[in-house]
């Protein structure tokens, strides 16, 4: 078949036009992407502050060492998975045990322990020799190293305002103290309690049975029963047990939560409670472990902080005695009111604070005697 060159030309544009098609598509096609990089590995995730506490009785559902163990969730919940904290309780004061199971706790990998009574004071600051890049903090005591704090909260001032209480609720002006163990911690409660007692009412006594444990509630019981005897009708403790409350409800007298509220145990005879929020100083030790500020040091707080407070009243207490709470404490917390303003006498008849002159906390730590209206001698 003859092709005109009409034709031909055609056909020559035509597959021309094809192949310039074809070369359209070819560069309009993506080069292959270069094979994407792989992703950044993920920075590891910062191992949680290991956090322990070394408790002297069981955290229970009341008194000291339940109130530290509140103080410890609360660390849970404020820092969550930065922080992994732990606890072992009833953990004797003597030198052996406390050091086995402080010791082990720095081995373990913890890096803030916690302990939470006078009697690891020694303990304490042997084990933080050894492991210096641990830090240590000791409930109560009065020794310091450059690993090792001090810190307390002023129990005295929740005895006071509780004295007022019972200062005013009494019938018989004879009060009564369960106490754990003779040192100026717990004396120093003893006195403050009286002389907000005697501040309401000047011919009230206080009488005190020691039962040389921090918690046994048997003893404590024992003792609570013993003053009741004598005629004592308003009970205060400084031991860890709901024990003393629970002897008040069964008497019919009156008595104090201590370190927590503490009215299941007795409501009828549980008139308030001088309540520690731990939580405060926990909170803010272990995040100045986390931000790299943490320093040795002692702390001491009040009412002023919110490290003590008397709540939970029973809701009969008379409305013009929780009016008088409140405005002692606001007193206090402004400095108007020392607790401790002279003139103090001793229940010798001593001069201990001059008048008008305030005693500092150097005297405060040291207390060892009995002030006016508390009867008989401090041990030792």
């Amino acid at each position: 078949m003859k092709i005109s060159r009409r034709a031909s030309l055609a056909m020559l544009t035509a597959l021309a036009a094809a192949t310039l098609i074809g070369c359209g598509k070819k560069d309009e096609t993506p080069a292959p992407a270069a094979s994407a990089a792989a992703p950044a590995a993920a920075p590891a995730k910062a191992e949680p502050l290991k956090v322990a506490f070394v408790y002297i009785g069981p955290v229970g559902d009341a008194g000291w060492t339940f109130a530290h163990d509140k103080g410890r969730k609360a660390v849970e919940e404020k820092y969550g998975d930065k922080v992994k904290t732990t606890f072992v309780e009833n953990v004797p004061e003597s030198a052996a045990d406390a050091e086995r199971v402080i010791r082990q706790l720095a081995v373990d990998g913890n890096k803030l322990i916690f302990g939470t009574t006078f009697g690891y004071m020694e303990a304490m600051l042997k084990v933080a020799k050894e492991f210096p890049d641990v830090k240590f903090e000791h409930a109560t005591g009065f020794k310091t190293a450059d690993n090792l704090a001090q810190y307390d909260v002023r129990t005295y001032e929740g005895a006071y305002l509780a004295g007022v209480v019972a200062g005013k609720m009494s019938k018989s002006g004879k009060l009564g103290v369960v106490a754990s163990v003779p040192i100026p911690e717990v004396i120093r409660n003893i006195d403050s309690f009286t002389l907000g007692a005697r501040s309401v009412n000047p011919k009230a006594t206080t009488r005190v049975v020691w039962v040389n444990k921090w918690f046994d509630p048997g003893k404590e019981r024992e003792a609570a029963t013993t003053l009741i005897g004598q005629g004592v009708d308003v009970l205060m403790q400084n031991t860890d047990s709901a024990a003393v409350v629970q002897t008040a409800q069964e008497k019919g007298v009156y008595a104090f939560g201590w370190d927590s509220d503490m009215t299941s145990f007795g409501p009828k005879a549980h008139q308030a409670a001088s309540m520690i929020n731990w939580s405060v100083y926990y909170n803010k030790r272990v995040g100045e472990v986390l931000d790299g500020t943490w320093k040795t040091g002692s702390s001491w707080l009040g009412l002023k902080e919110d490290g003590i407070d008397l709540g939970a009243f029973n809701p009969d207490l008379p409305a013009d005695i929780k009016a008088l709470v409140a405005e002692r404490k606001k007193a206090i917390i402004d400095g108007s009111a020392p607790i401790w303003k002279g003139p103090v006498v001793d229940n010798t008849g001593k001069e201990v604070v001059a008048k008008d002159a305030v005693a500092d906390d150097a005297f405060l730590h040291g207390i060892k005697f009995y002030v006016q209206g508390v009867e008989g001698k401090v041990p030792g």
